[in-house]
This record gives structure tokens, C-alpha cells and sequence, in this order.
């Protein structure tokens, strides 16, 4: 394939436009109501273009010393955060891309950033610590400090925060500044999601293994036989699938019932490479993957796992992420060669919306 170019002979992903950026495009994301499509570089580059047309609005070079490692967009899509290897996080709008507020945490990497559902908070690891902050820059709580490096952080609520790294998963009240629960597990966790509804806690292990916990239960249990680390993880809106990276397929757990204990999962496979990125729609069973082949595709899934792909194309490079516009019409991707596309997304269902604005 090259260029923009429809897998699927229904065309689900049909051609929008596409730009470049000077470095290894390393995050992305709709801002503005959609209105806004932001992309980061290793470099440290910020860039906006128009969601619609792919016009640049405005750039920044070299926010980060060092580099550009992680981006957080606000949940009302006006304001963002950024991260990078010189122990800074940046806070911007998204209108004009004028910095906010810098904060600075010490001499080493921040490689995670995440606000919170109601946008209140923005949590952040810098090594084996994580900061709260609120959204003007004050300090509101800190973790004590974990045994190693934190490795991914997830929201499960508006003041729930859960951290993961080697040997445990850890609930924190940040406005109680209490820990409600700790999960551990012998084993290094390199990846974290949660269910929408904080129940369930799925990790990817260095031992090439998927451990997930039931809050409710206390039980838990192992997915193994991936052939790599399943970094990438995502859940469903609804919490019934879980799909997982690994190798050059995804594989699809079902939470239905009595599962995914005892079941056999789906197994999407069109990709070539390992799977690099994962993103599910905003509504619906619409899932979207993208690999070290520079193949993305779009895949509608059943409630046990199964799916069909109902959209492909090719996005030039190892795709390292990709995001769904707000209203699920558009979808975008980013490559390591600085590439973006962005396509329009059109699906005639009763339950998938149509056309891109």
C-alpha cells in the first residue's frame, strides 16, 4: 500500500489529509472540541493543525530540553499538559499554543502525565513518586515513595489515582491522602488500563503475560503465551472487551460472564509487525490498531471477542499512536518518521455515527 489507501471494499477510512513534522511523532490528540489536531515530536516540537483541513495553526520548538516524552489533553480540550526528559511539565492552551505554567520537578525524566475525568487534577510520576497537581500548577497531594519506578498511573475516579509498577498495583484517595487498596503481583509491570467503571485492573508484565485484578473480588488471574510484552492495552466503553497488543495480532479477552477465565479470546490478524498502538471509539465496539508495519485498521467487535475489520490503510512508518476525533467521524495517526494522517471515518450503522465536522 502507499499513500492513503482504503483496505477495506466497504471504505470505511476514506482519504482526509495528511502533514509531516521535523522528528519521531511521538503523541497526539484532538483539542478544542475536534476542532484542533495536536502533535508532539521526540525533539521537543508542538505543532495544531485544523482538524478539518490540516492547516497549520501554530508550532513550538524545543519545549523540552532533551525531549518530548509524554502529552495530556484537558477534558474541555482547551488547555493541555506536556512532559519530557528535562524534568519539566508544561501546561498550555490549546487556541494560540501559549505556555501557561511550567513546572519543574528535579533532574530526571517525566514520562507520564494524566488529568483526571473532571479535569480538577493532573497527576504525574517523576521516578518512584507521583505529584498531584491542580489546574493551576499548585501541588495538592504526593505519593510516598514506591518501591521502584513508576511505570503507568490510570484515574479510576475523579479523586482515585492507581499506580502501577514492579510488584504492585496501588489505589490512592489523593484528596483523602489515604491508600484505599494494593494489589501485588511478583513480576514487573511495563503497562496498566482500567474498566470504565474502576473495577477491573489489567497489566502487561515484562514476562510477556497479561495479570488483571477484580477490585470487587480481590481475584485475580493470568493471560499468557504472548510472544512480547503486551504494552499496549485497551478496554472497551463498556468494560466487556479487553484487546491487548503482544505481537502482530491483537488478541481480544471477553469479560462477559464468567470471563475471560476459561474462554478462548478473539484473534484479529491482518497486521504484519507488532502491534504499537491501540484505541477504542468513543461509542460502540469500534476498535482501531496500529502496528510496526505502518498498517492501521478499524475493527467492528462482538461482546465475546470476536471481530471483523471493517476499515485498513497505511500510515507510512511504525504508527506510534493513534486517536479517535471526539465524535468518532475522523481518526488520526502518527508516525516515526514524523508523519500524520488523518482520515475521515464513515460507517453506516444505526449505532455509528456518519461523516466528519
Amino acid at each position: 500500500m502507499s499513500g492513503i489507501e482504503a483496505f477495506s471494499p466497504k471504505g470505511m477510512l476514506h482519504e482526509g489529509w495528511s502533514a509531516q513534522v521535523d522528528d519521531y511523532a511521538i503523541v497526539c490528540g484532538w483539542a478544542l472540541q475536534g476542532k484542533t489536531f495536536l502533535v508532539g515530536d521526540v525533539a521537543g516540537g508542538l505543532y495544531a493543525f485544523e482538524g478539518k483541513s490540516g492547516k497549520l495553526i501554530w508550532q513550538s520548538k524545543d519545549i523540552h530540553k532533551g525531549g518530548l516524552l509524554a502529552m495530556s489533553i484537558h477534558p474541555d480540550g482547551n488547555t493541555f499538559a506536556t512532559a519530557g526528559q528535562d524534568g519539566h511539565v508544561c501546561i498550555w492552551e490549546s487556541k494560540e499554543g501559549k505556555s501557561t505554567k511550567n513546572l519543574e520537578l528535579g533532574k530526571g525524566w517525566v514520562e507520564h502525565i494524566k488529568w483526571s475525568p473532571d479535569g480538577k487534577f493532573l497527576a504525574v510520576v517523576f521516578t518512584k513518586y507521583v505529584y498531584v497537581f491542580d489546574e493551576n500548577g499548585q501541588e495538592q497531594w504526593r505519593s510516598e515513595e514506591h518501591p521502584c519506578t513508576v511505570s503507568a498511573i490510570s484515574w479510576s475516579n475523579s479523586n482515585e489515582l492507581a499506580t502501577a509498577c514492579y510488584g504492585q498495583v496501588t489505589f490512592y484517595d489523593v484528596v483523602g491522602d489515604k491508600i484505599n487498596q494494593k494489589l501485588e503481583w511478583r513480576g514487573s509491570l511495563v503497562s496498566m488500563v482500567l474498566s470504565p467503571d474502576g473495577d477491573i485492573v489489567a497489566c502487561g508484565s515484562q514476562d510477556n503475560s497479561v495479570h488483571f485484578w477484580r477490585r470487587s473480588t480481590d481475584q485475580d488471574s493470568e493471560m499468557t503465551g504472548y510472544p512480547g510484552k503486551p504494552s499496549h492495552l485497551a478496554f472497551d466503553q463498556t468494560g466487556t472487551v479487553l484487546a491487548t497488543g503482544g505481537s502482530d495480532r491483537v488478541t481480544v479477552w471477553s469479560f462477559q460472564g464468567d470471563g475471560p477465565e476459561g474462554t478462548v479470546p478473539g484473534e484479529l490478524m491482518l497486521h504484519t509487525e507488532p502491534i504499537s498502538c491501540l484505541a477504542f471509539s468513543h461509542s460502540g465496539m469500534l476498535l482501531a490498531s496500529g502496528a510496526r508495519d505502518g498498517s492501521v485498521f478499524s475493527w467492528f467487535l462482538q461482546k465475546d471477542g470476536q471481530g471483523d475489520p471493517v476499515g485498513g490503510a497505511f500510515a507510512g512508518d511504525l504508527v506510534s499512536q493513534i486517536a479517535w476525533h471526539p465524535d468518532d467521524t475522523a481518526l488520526g495517526a502518527i508516525n516515526a518518521n514524523g508523519g500524520i494522517t488523518v482520515w475521515e471515518f464513515k460507517v453506516r450503522t444505526k449505532t455509528a455515527p456518519q461523516g466528519f465536522g
